[in-house]
């Protein structure tokens, strides 16, 4: 498999990695600069050169993968009779430089409403290096035509056109961030329903008032959910100190708050299941 595929395969599957590229060459070596290879837990794609090199290169790559390392890193080997080896000698005579960057788990949002506010969202999130599922039961809140502002994305972006949207929460990865914000609040209530009743989520956030959390409070506790399970759902959302109604403004107040527990998750060095930290 080309490294290109292997790392593609990675980000979809939600397993870490490290991209290894030979950066440079002094002297013979048995790969050219530009050479590459991904290198995961378990399994190895391309090629750097075989032997003590490609051994050494593989064995860092895993320990970076373990220690949750997340900063690229350089390693330089020489290739001759005289260096220290652990994976047999390589004589080719020369030395070489090689790169290691991590290849971490994105972030996966899901979106579960297009309307106003859902569509700003979207557009501000799909600038980010994350997974974007985007959710509506209204074909025509997902047609091309009003999704064009992501053709450019950053994020990878999967549409969703689902009459009955709470199946989507059953298909999205583990440790998705899920924000419901639909435009029928008996489907609002029927996700947050159905959120709490998955363990794979990330966090849950309700977007509303107080006064619609105090309704749906009373109706999810009905169905049978603890004050506990009911405080994974966060509500209002958004970052503190944006109070402003309209959609921009309500889409960056949401946006800066994700981002914040993005980068909580990334000092981390893994998702966190359960309510935002």
């Amino acid at each position: 498999m080309h490294w290109l595929s292997a790392v593609q395969r990675l980000r979809a599957d939600r397993v870490p990695g490290v991209l290894v590229t030979v950066a440079a060459v002094r002297g013979h070596a048995p790969r050219e600069p530009g050479a590459k290879m991904v290198v995961s837990p378990d399994d190895t794609w391309g090629s750097i050169g075989g032997g003590n090199l490609e051994a050494t290169a593989v064995e860092r790559a895993r320990a970076m993968l373990g220690q949750g390392e997340v900063d690229p890193e350089q390693l330089d080997l020489a290739l001759n009779e005289r260096a220290p080896v652990e994976h047999g000698q390589q004589c080719c005579g020369g030395e070489v430089s090689v790169l290691l960057e991590p290849l971490p788990v994105v972030p996966s949002v899901a979106i579960f409403g297009m309307g106003h506010v859902g569509a700003e969202l979207a557009r501000i999130l799909s600038r980010h290096d994350l997974e974007l599922h985007l959710v509506d039961g209204r074909a025509d809140r997902l047609a091309p035509t009003r999704l064009a502002a992501l053709d450019d994305a950053v994020a990878g972006v999967h549409v969703h056109h689902a009459p009955v949207p709470e199946l989507v929460l059953g298909q999205v990865p583990r440790g998705t961030h899920v924000l419901v914000m639909t435009h029928d609040h008996a489907e609002d209530v029927a996700l947050c329903d159905a959120a709490l009743r998955c363990s794979h989520l990330g966090s849950i956030g309700l977007i509303g008032s107080s006064a619609k959390w105090r309704r749906f409070e009373q109706r999810l506790a009905a169905e049978g959910h603890s004050a506990q399970a009911l405080s994974r759902i966060t509500t209002p959302i958004g970052a503190p100190g944006l109070t402003g109604k309209s959609p921009s403004i309500i889409a960056v107040a949401v946006a800066a708050d994700l981002l914040a527990v993005f980068e909580r998750e990334w000092q981390l060095g893994r998702p966190t299941p359960g309510r935002r930290p």
